[in-house]
């Protein structure tokens, strides 16, 4: 599934990255940091990468002339995965492309990860897909209750439905439209966690310190790292994201997340994503090297820097609910002069609920502690 160069590129090649939201803002600056030129393409006049980007192709992501401007890039990378997988299936023809195509196209549907999550010999939650009224049965009762997820599009907790009956399965179907569904069986969750794994090959990867992370309303609030699991838990989630990576060949920083279950803190496989991820913001300020310098590197044909983590810490997302009722600013006093956080925002012109706008991460002496004065600052906002 790789399509990947020999001879490594080199400063000052042109990079493209498909998306120019926050996370392909932070991988321009890293980009532009370690000499290379940056191409973003994003039909978003205002995408926060563009402030950074030496070239922004403002365009839809499958119009073709502006595809055929990207594919003159030296490599071509995305910053998520709901980009047309066909639009990066074009550009592997003409320049290397990382993660590829396939990748992502598994990536974007439930049904597909799912099955590659078990082809790898990994646990997930028991699940049917639901694609069709005729596909509930009183099989599906088994898997009550449960969570009907839309197989596509999804994130942020989005087209998610708790159901508790057959019935209400049936209700939550219509309601979401009759697309292609994934019913899960809820789990007895203790805790959910993500591992970052960066592969150049099957002979050249690492992973980052597993993160715990903590959600508020389906969206991620606090990452804490290293997470508060006993070392072998630890270990295995290593193990289970890193032996999926290479099930799918995969070439880039693919971040895996992971439910811990029941008492005996059994590890299952929620589902991935072909790109750095927001649990991984944290390495921006607490280790060696972060996760955009890595999705750099490895798109270029170099191995992964070291992943090893300076500092215990915790990474809380800024979402536009602190904004002001007029617009006005949050108060960053607090945060900004305490000498152990590290405030990053994201450029983004207009804050509205939910919308994530910027984290900060807290470094302290154990992960408990950048917790507690990450919770701390964040309620001061």
């Amino acid at each position: 599934m790789t399509n990947q160069t020999t001879a490594p590129i080199l400063p000052p090649a042109m990079l493209g990255i498909l998306g120019g939201g926050q996370l392909g803002r932070m991988f321009t600056v890293a980009a532009k940091t370690m000499g290379y030129q940056v191409t973003v393409l994003d039909p978003d006049p205002y995408a926060p990468a563009a402030a950074y980007a030496d070239r922004h192709l403002c365009a839809c992501f499958d119009d073709q002339a502006a595809l055929a401007k990207l594919a003159q890039c030296a490599a071509v990378t995305t910053e998520f995965e709901n980009v047309p997988a066909d639009a990066m299936r074009f550009l592997a023809q003409h320049t290397p492309v990382s993660p590829s195509g396939d990748c992502v196209a598994i990536a974007q549907n439930r049904i597909q990860e799912k099955a590659w999550i078990q082809k790898a010999g990994l646990k997930t939650a028991p699940y049917q897909a639901v694609c069709k009224p005729e596909d509930i049965t009183d099989a599906s009762a088994a898997l009550l209750p449960g969570i009907l997820k839309t197989a596509t599009l999804g994130y942020d907790g989005k087209g998610q439905i708790r159901v508790k009956t057959t019935d209400e399965l049936r209700e939550a179907f219509a309601a979401h439209g009759g697309v292609d569904c994934v019913l899960e069986k809820m789990v007895d969750l203790r805790g959910e966690i993500s591992v970052l794994v960066c592969r150049l090959n099957h002979d050249c990867a690492l992973t980052f310190d597993p993160a715990e992370n903590i959600h508020e309303n389906g969206i991620l609030a606090y990452s804490v790292v290293p997470a508060r699991l006993p070392a072998a838990v630890q270990q295995q989630a290593r193990q289970m994201a890193q032996r999926l990576a290479d099930e799918l060949d995969y070439v880039g920083v693919l971040a895996v997340e992971l439910f811990v279950v029941g008492d005996e803190q059994t590890l299952v496989v929620n589902e991935i994503a072909p790109r750095p991820h927001n649990s991984g913001h944290h390495t921006l300020n607490a280790c060696a090297a972060d996760q955009f310098q890595q999705q750099v590197r490895i798109m270029c044909g170099l191995p992964p820097a070291d992943t090893r983590l300076l500092s215990p810490c915790c990474m809380a997302n800024i979402l536009g609910d602190v904004w002001r009722e007029d617009g006005s600013e949050p108060n960053w006093l607090p945060l900004q002069t305490d000498k152990n956080a590290y405030l990053h925002q994201y450029g983004k012109s207009t804050a509205r609920k939910g919308r994530k706008m910027g984290h900060f991460t807290v470094l302290a002496d154990d992960a408990g502690q950048a917790f507690a004065t990450a919770t701390k600052l964040h309620q001061l906002l």
